[in-house]
């Protein structure tokens, strides 16, 4: 069915799962650096604050980010929701950070152990959940797609083999879509996973272009028509911040500030050590006085 009855569809579902639940869970996993740290963990707790936003009665929302990211405490996260979802319910996992992968196995960096592919996959099959989203938005991540694979599931990777190991960018735009209503392409107030993966995907080869590099990440979708019919969440509030004129010019210099730090990364191997810690830190310093505005 095409795209134009996105509308019609996503009515239908919302209608028919009116008393279902919505469980997210998003982990901001092992930065291995201070930038990256501070990175991961800001982009967590913008979704968080975005899934916050509006009635609370029929979502759970939990974010772990920083030392809370452990294997432990994900695993107990996901059991939790394991024996509370129904089948009329819905789950999405978002997943920030960096992932490897040896030819075998595919891992989730965390702070001590990591946790593999396949025991992602062990946990998620326990959720009984009918609707079910996972956004893997770390390097090396098209190598779990498969792993994670279900009929109910959809998948979302910011890359599209496990070959493809540098940083990603993705996961920025990934959450700059949720609080976007330019992501919202039908204007329907409901943004699907397919329309903010899309946007994402779209910035992500933006930015390649801009700094005139070649795209060392390919995000990809497991199936666009179920990706079309998940309504991930409605916009209206949650897009107040990047509508909003007061906060609107902090919302684009953030972006500036993030492109810039992203530029000055693949830099790194042609300055001098002091010269790049310099202007990183100055750099990471401003996204931080300016988050802190937008916060307020």
């Amino acid at each position: 069915m095409g795209c134009s009855l996105k509308p019609f569809w996503l009515a239908l579902i919302l209608a028919a799962n009116a008393s279902a639940a919505s469980y997210f869970l998003t982990v901001a996993g092992l930065g291995g650096e201070p930038d990256y740290e501070q990175r991961f963990s800001m982009l967590a707790s913008d979704v968080d604050k975005i899934l916050r936003t509006g009635p609370q009665n029929d979502k759970y929302v939990e974010t772990l980010k920083g030392a809370d990211a452990t294997k432990v405490k994900m695993e107990a996260a996901l059991n939790k929701i394991a024996s509370q979802a129904k089948p009329e319910d819905a789950f999405v996992l978002m997943m920030i950070g960096h992932g490897t992968f040896d030819g075998t196995d595919y891992k989730f960096n965390l702070p001590g152990p990591d946790i593999s592919g396949t025991e992602l996959a062990n946990l998620l099959n326990k959720i009984q959940a009918g609707r079910q989203l996972v956004v893997d938005m770390t390097s090396a991540s098209g190598a779990v797609a498969s792993v994670l694979k279900k009929e109910n599931r959809t998948v979302i990777t910011a890359t599209r083999s496990g070959t493809e190991k540098n940083a990603v960018v993705f996961s920025r735009f990934w959450v700059e879509a949720m609080r976007d209503a330019a992501a919202d392409v039908d204007k329907n107030e409901i943004v699907s996973a397919l329309e903010a993966f899309q946007y994402a995907e779209r910035k992500t080869a933006d930015f390649y272009k801009e700094q005139k590099r070649l795209a060392t990440e390919h995000p990809q979708v497991d199936d666009q028509q179920r990706a079309s019919a998940f309504p991930l969440l409605r916009y209206g509030s949650a897009s107040a911040v990047i509508n909003d004129p007061a906060k609107k010019a902090l919302v684009a210099k953030k972006e500036d500030l993030e492109n810039r730090i992203d530029a000055l990364k693949y830099q790194k191997s042609l300055m001098a050590p002091a010269d790049y810690t310099k202007q990183l830190t100055a750099l990471l310093l401003e996204l931080s006085r300016v988050q802190a505005e937008i916060d307020k």
